[in-house]
């Protein structure tokens, strides 16, 4: 076998053991769920902290979670329960966070990046799913997925007061994963979105800071690359829709924030590759802004949440050193 076939070999063999472990843990049941919209997906599911470590018994730190899956239906947030799970048992306080997907099949495609129940499970999400471009279903919709976000965040504070009363909505973090990085950073730049954007807030949200994972940070580069499958062209309407809409949507034209932001990004990942990541800090610096770039050697797209791997200690601290 030649050099170069036996790397892509190891290297889709790293891929495919990341994600099976990633996969492998059982989904985690909420203590609580409630809803912010009359749609199905638009619930939040609640995590109290699973041990005391704030100062005197204190409230805990608020972590908002948004999960990836390219914005695709098949993907839900049941995928990322180990991963909430996880930070729970750090002593976070933690919002699970659905939203609206795309759902319509693409002519002439397949179903698809199957295999997992309730969204977790071995082939759930991955090589045959975020990574492929034969998904079976459109990335996002326009503008519900936004709608969600902005529309969970905004009502997060009155429901955790409601449902979730040991978390602290004053030190609120907002972490996601691939789709859900994008999410989270777009999130946190509201208040600097183009005048006419129905999601436009007038100052900063109150976020201690956001931490994104593997992001979907640049739609130019991830554009370029074709990150799972043009998925931010598909999630923006296509070619028409990409244009016009990029400047709604995209992270790395709204900047700088003013908010904390820290991006952890796997040196191995080739589900959304480093050069997403890079560009969006480089696009932070030049617009004087300071971003966090955490970059983990041997290190995939799904390790960030998979709480067997270090690398999910590394998001957890992460999301420590901007919370506590």
């Amino acid at each position: 076998m030649p050099d170069d076939a036996a790397a892509r070999a190891a290297a889709e063999a790293r891929v495919a053991a990341e994600e099976e472990s990633a996969f492998s843990h059982p989904a985690v049941d909420p203590d609580a769920t409630a809803a912010y919209g009359d749609d199905p997906d638009q619930v939040i599911d609640f995590y109290a902290p699973r041990v005391a470590v704030s100062p005197g018994g204190g409230l805990a730190p608020l972590v908002v979670v948004l999960h990836g899956g390219a914005w695709r239906a098949p993907y839900d947030r049941r995928h990322v329960t180990p991963f909430v799970d996880f930070l729970a048992r750090r002593g976070f306080a933690v919002a699970n966070v659905e939203y609206r997907r795309g759902g319509v099949s693409l002519p002439g495609e397949g179903a698809g990046g199957g295999g997992a129940v309730d969204g977790v499970g071995a082939g759930g999400v991955g090589a045959g799913g975020l990574g492929a471009g034969g998904v079976g279903s459109v990335a996002g919709r326009w503008p519900e997925t936004f709608d969600d976000v902005a529309a969970a965040v905004d009502a997060l504070p009155g429901l955790v007061r409601e449902h979730l009363p040991q978390a602290d909505p004053r030190r609120m973090v907002v972490t996601g994963h691939s789709a859900g990085g994008h999410l989270a950073l777009w999130a946190a730049a509201r208040h600097l979105l183009p005048a006419d954007a129905a999601w436009r807030i007038d100052r900063p949200a109150p976020l201690r800071g956001v931490v994104a994972l593997a992001p979907i940070a640049d739609f130019t580069v991830a554009d370029k690359l074709d990150v799972c499958g043009s998925a931010c062209r598909q999630l923006l309407g296509g070619d028409e829709g990409f244009a016009a809409r990029v400047p709604y949507a995209d992270p790395a034209l709204l900047l700088p924030t003013g908010i904390a932001t820290t991006l952890v990004q796997g040196r191995t990942d080739t589900v959304v590759p480093q050069a997403v990541a890079e560009a969006y800090a480089d696009a932070a610096a030049k617009a004087g802004e300071v971003v966090g770039l955490t970059l983990l050697e041997d290190v995939g797209h799904f390790p960030l949440i998979d709480p067997a791997a270090d690398a999910c200690a590394v998001v957890a601290e992460e999301i420590a050193q901007l919370a506590w």
